[in-house]
């Protein structure tokens, strides 16, 4: 699975069992993109979220939120975020069509959600998937209103991210920093909850190779949890011809930090790569890819990713028991 959240088992499930339209390729490059091409990237993701709120308030109602320990105004607050990524939608088609360029449209998707409290947490998720997207892209954006508008977009995702992460008792701003990710990165996750449609418009980025972690009893503390990516040796053995003796790092992103660990291939035949500890100093929502160079983390040297883990610092797990794997 992509995510160390308690539901993350199911919705890595029904996300391959309903089959994504998009397909995963062992060798992936790094996209050439000009304003258009962001913009219609920023929309895809824009309809994405603006799909998982209307799902999420038609499903649940306000009384099953604050059941769920959610008091109000939650479930009013979840309507605004809702409309701002209604607004975020509306306006990125409309300067798209104003500049002469055919915008994407909403695709199928599928969440797996089945309570608030799932809903909630993979709300968090996306929010700062969307956040680091749109940092990630910044820097490609020659339109200085399109900057503007960027940023300012940015701004608002991040308010949603520290709210949602408020509401499950996480630390609002785990980081000093928030955390880009380039393109293909962010394409590999948004695109594992698509499941359908088409659009008129082709996009120039892949999907690397899925990253699964194994699913840890614990909370992940920063400089002492260890992590394993189920099958992970196996699957860049058939997919890039690795063997026990290639060295592989796990590369974390967390804030302007990329660290890279090698990994260790585990004992038996599950053929899984390992770290026995985490790197000091990250926290957070962290991203985590496999490549092959300790130096370069370049698309072209990504082997499996991205994956997903909410860090805790050292010393400040909550006092809570985690939830049980299933």
């Amino acid at each position: 699975m992509r995510y160390s959240l308690t539901l993350a088992a199911s919705l890595a499930l029904s996300a391959v069992q309903a089959g994504p339209i998009v397909t995963r390729d062992h060798v992936v490059t790094t996209p050439t993109v000009n304003d258009g091409i962001i913009l219609n990237y920023a929309l895809t993701l824009e309809y994405l979220e603006r799909k998982f709120y209307m799902e999420g308030l038609a499903n649940y109602t306000q009384a099953d939120f604050v059941a769920a320990g959610f008091e109000d105004p939650f479930y009013d607050n979840l309507k605004e975020i809702y409309f701002d990524e209604q607004v975020h939608v509306q306006y990125l088609s409309d300067a798209l069509e104003a500049a002469g360029i055919t915008p994407t449209n909403e695709l199928v998707y599928s969440f797996g959600t089945t309570n608030p409290m799932q809903f909630v947490t993979l709300s968090s998720v996306l929010e700062g998937v969307g956040v680091s997207a749109y940092i990630g892209a910044a820097r490609d954006i020659m339109n200085k209103d399109y900057l503007d508008a960027a940023g300012s977009i940015l701004a608002i995702e991040a308010r949603h991210t520290a709210y949602i992460r408020a509401s499950l008792n996480q630390s609002p701003f785990p980081n000093p920093f928030d955390t880009p990710l380039k393109y293909n990165q962010v394409f590999s996750l948004a695109a594992d909850f698509i499941v359908g449609g088409s659009s008129p418009v082709t996009l120039p980025f892949k999907e690397f190779p899925e990253l699964m972690l194994q699913c840890s009893q614990y909370y992940y503390e920063a400089d002492r949890s260890s992590v394993t990516f189920s099958g992970a040796f196996k699957q860049a053995a058939k997919d890039f011809g690795v063997t026990r003796h290639t060295p592989i790092y796990a590369v974390f992103f967390s804030g302007l930090q990329k660290i890279p660990v090698q990994v260790r291939i585990t004992a038996g035949n599950a053929g899984d790569y390992k770290i026995d500890r985490l790197p000091a100093g990250i926290s957070g929502q962290v991203y985590v890819l496999l490549s092959k160079s300790s130096t370069d983390f370049s698309d072209e040297n990504t082997i499996a990713g991205v994956a997903i883990l909410e860090v805790y610092k050292k010393g400040m797990i909550p006092a809570t028991p985690k939830e049980k794997c299933h």
